[in-house]
């Protein structure tokens, strides 16, 4: 087709979280629909300019928010960015609050995850291969601090590090969970951010999210039980912000990487080469060619 002849590249990518499912300050736009050997992305990506840098814009739900979080084809999504070029990931979430002073309509980059997933593939391989990426530190360091900064320069009140608690959802957390992530350090909860961020990794893909604080859970007993409507509109009003975070920050990302995400594979890969069968290999070319040819 055509289209596959001329596909657009952009270096960096954002995943855009509930209530953000198009950037209307992409210029020169071309969307376009990815083929991955994981299936399709949660919907056609939208290639196009931001301040001058060419951005890969995908929402994650779908547009219309169609996919539950545990439904999401998170591998199919960070294929598809990677096979355009992309090296820099911002994923933009909805969070609740289990801390006091992270006040709904705040904005925080967090440093850890806790994996509360249970039904989520959190991985390319298998299959005959075996691939052990080192996860300690699961956002991109530089990055986040990039996004950090974007954040401030918005004028937004903005928290640097912190545990997000990723659960798998759709349900929201019973008081009982709410207080026991309290007790372990939490400071937000979300439902996407595992396996997007291990599959990032993976595939050698600096990501950082911006968590944009709807509500305090259920911990918080003053507060009214955490609700759908309550967490769009909050969202909704954060959405502008998040744009102009990510207006400000592509122009901040450099052009050479130096951190350790782009080569998250170098070692990490176990199994005896010539053991791993030719179709797998074949599969996961994009990601494993360069150590393996």
């Amino acid at each position: 087709m055509e289209r596959e002849a001329r596909m657009p590249t952009a270096r960096i990518g954002v995943i855009g979280a509930s209530g953000l499912y198009q950037m209307e300050a992409l210029t020169d736009v071309d969307e376009v629909h990815v083929t991955t050997p994981f299936g399709d992305p949660s919907d056609a990506i939208t290639v196009g300019s931001l301040e001058g840098q060419p951005v890969a814009f995908l929402p994650r739900h779908g547009r219309g928010h169609r996919i539950l979080p545990s439904e999401l084809p998170v591998r199919a999504n960070i294929w598809a960015l990677k096979s355009l070029g992309v090296e820099w990931v911002i994923s933009v979430s909805a969070v609740g609050s289990v801390r006091e002073e992270l006040a709904p309509l705040d904005l925080v980059v967090p440093d850890q995850l806790i994996d509360r997933t249970r039904d989520r593939v959190s991985t390319f391989f298998g299959d005959g291969i075996v691939a052990h990426i080192g996860f300690a530190d699961p956002f991109c360091p530089v990055l986040s601090g990039l996004v950090h900064d974007a954040a401030e320069a918005t004028g937004a009140r903005v928290h640097r590090g912190g545990n997000m608690v990723v659960i798998e959802g759709p349900a929201f957390s019973t008081r009982a969970e709410s207080q026991l992530y309290r007790s372990w350090g939490a400071a937000v909860i979300g439902m996407t951010a595992l396996p997007e961020a291990k599959l990032a990794r993976e595939a050698e893909l600096c990501y950082a999210t911006v968590a944009c604080v709807t509500d305090y859970d259920v911990w918080r007993e003053t507060e009214d039980d955490v609700t759908v409507e309550m967490i769009i509109g909050n969202l909704l009003r954060n959405v502008d912000t998040a744009k102009s975070l990510l207006r400000q920050v592509v122009g901040r990302i450099p052009e050479q990487r130096t951190c350790a995400c782009e080569t998250a594979l170098q070692s990490a890969i176990v199994t005896q080469r010539d053991l791993i069968p030719p179709a797998t290999r074949e599969r996961l070319a994009l990601l494993v060619d360069k150590y393996l040819a």
